[in-house]
């Protein structure tokens, strides 16, 4: 199995990184955790067809982790017909806000579409795919979500956006991979990690691999002072 990172920058497009996309590919599923603007773009350019996808996962809905579903959207009803429905996972409100933001954008419907909400502590299991959704301090009103993933008895935990949270280590505990956003070095934030909170906390967690995502300026500016791997765009890890 590999994760295929299409975007791995903050919603400012710091460091000319696209934004969230993180492509997982496995021996008979094609899925995406978060599909940000340019994510479409970004898999074209990695050499995949976007109709081989199967699910996408949303840890939350702002712009810069769904706004590139629209655009997904227009090439399955005019330029890349699907056989099957997407089945898209993502935290309440989820159905309404893609289908507003589609409508706002081009109009008309959906093509074949088909929407799981994701609860927070509720496992569910999609086209095979085992997720555990859990709340995030991100948002205040809204769900935001990290999201445990399984599949070919491989384990990814993405952090989706989020400020620190001792559920980080109870989760990360023996996965193949943590994905976790680190937006800022040293800056407080009541919405995003930053790298000195995380680097008091790595001794605890227990994960195979830890890499460090959605970075902003400061963190790009100081990435080589980390003890930790950052998030390239373009980058592939196996599992």
């Amino acid at each position: 199995m590999k994760l295929h990172i299409l975007g791995c920058g903050d919603a400012f497009g710091n460091g000319g990184r696209n934004q969230s996309g993180y492509l997982v590919e496995a021996a008979d599923r094609l899925f995406l955790m978060d599909c940000g603007p340019t994510t479409l773009l970004a898999m074209k350019k990695a050499g995949f067809d976007p109709r081989r996808l199967d699910v996408v996962f949303l840890s939350h809905l702002h712009g810069d982790h769904f706004g590139g579903l629209p655009f997904f959207f227009i090439s399955y009803l005019y330029e890349n017909p699907r056989d099957k429905p997407l089945h898209i996972a993502g935290p309440p409100g989820s159905e309404e806000k893609v289908g507003e933001l589609y409508r706002l954008m081009y109009g008309g419907d959906l093509p074949p579409t088909r929407f799981h909400i994701l609860q927070p502590d509720r496992a569910d299991l999609i086209l095979g795919i085992h997720v555990l959704p859990f709340r995030v301090p991100h948002q205040v009103h809204a769900i935001s979500l990290g999201l445990k993933i399984s599949y070919e008895e491989k384990q990814i935990l993405f952090s989706g956006d989020s400020a620190w949270t001792d559920l980080f280590l109870s989760h990360a505990r023996g996965v193949d991979l943590f994905l976790c956003e680190c937006s800022f070095y040293e800056q407080d934030s009541a919405n995003h990690l930053n790298y000195k909170t995380l680097r008091e906390n790595l001794t605890r967690l227990e994960c195979q691999k830890l890499v460090l995502t959605h970075l902003g300026e400061e963190m790009l500016r100081r990435r080589e002072e980390l003890e930790a791997t950052c998030a390239e765009d373009g980058m592939v890890i196996e599992l």
